[in-house]
């Protein structure tokens, strides 16, 4: 199976929604690159906190911007899609719990929007691509040739967050998971730039009750269904 030309594949959604797992599958299976844009997030949020701990306004993230290199690849030992942060493996580092509640509102500044959303826009121009992340079809490709929104009830997505951060090894409760999942929709969903929304052509995937394989089906269905793959 591959494309039957250069094709976007813009994934948005909800935070613990698997848009990740499910993106990097559908790139695997037809043979094209996967960016994990909520990595890309993660990253310069790790970096803030390691370089400006106590002072994480935007003025302080944004001067960090310039020296900050993202990049992706693939870890043959542990058998997954790799981030890293001007050439470091920062994959485990940027899934920790103090990762996770200040990403939000470091995603919020219009300066780290900006230079991530060019960065992103840049991958995208030169080949075919699966993106996934919260505003990919509103924002970094309105012209996307599939645009998929996925959610999940909250307390899934938290239980599924939850179990994640549990099996790595990470002291959490299931009470701070939901509450920080509840809480990084309303970041999302209310910040003035580039909110998570569902774009009018977005097709609603619901995965609260799908199993994996169910969820890639329904997504490489309609990318037959519409022509974009043979």
């Amino acid at each position: 199976m591959k494309p039957t030309r250069k094709i976007i594949i813009a994934i948005d959604g909800h935070a613990s929604t698997g848009k990740s797992t499910v993106a990097k599958e559908i790139a695997r299976l037809i043979g094209i690159g996967y960016v994990d844009t909520g990595a890309m997030y993660r990253s310069v949020t790790l970096c803030a906190l390691r370089n400006t701990p106590s002072d994480l306004s935007e003025k302080a993230v944004a001067a960090l911007l310039p020296n900050i290199e993202i990049s992706f690849g693939w870890d043959a030992e542990r058998g997954r899609n790799t981030t890293y942060l001007n050439g470091e493996n920062v994959e485990d580092q940027i899934r920790s719990a103090e990762v996770s509640n200040l990403v939000s509102s470091i995603s919020a500044m219009p300066a780290v929007r900006s230079s991530l959303t060019a960065m992103q826009q840049q991958i995208g121009m030169r080949s075919s691509v699966v993106m996934d992340g919260r505003d990919i079809g509103t924002t970094v490709f309105p012209n996307a040739d599939l645009k998929i929104f996925m959610t999940a009830s909250a307390d899934i997505r938290a239980r599924r967050r939850y179990d994640e951060m549990i099996a790595k090894g990470q002291q959490v409760s299931f009470e701070d998971t939901l509450r920080n999942v509840v809480e990084r929709d309303h970041l999302d969903e209310t910040r003035a730039v580039s909110p998570l929304l569902r774009a009018d052509d977005a097709v609603l995937l619901d995965n609260s009750h799908m199993t994996r394989p169910e969820q890639t089906q329904f997504i490489i269905d309609l990318l037959i269904e519409r022509g974009l793959v043979c």
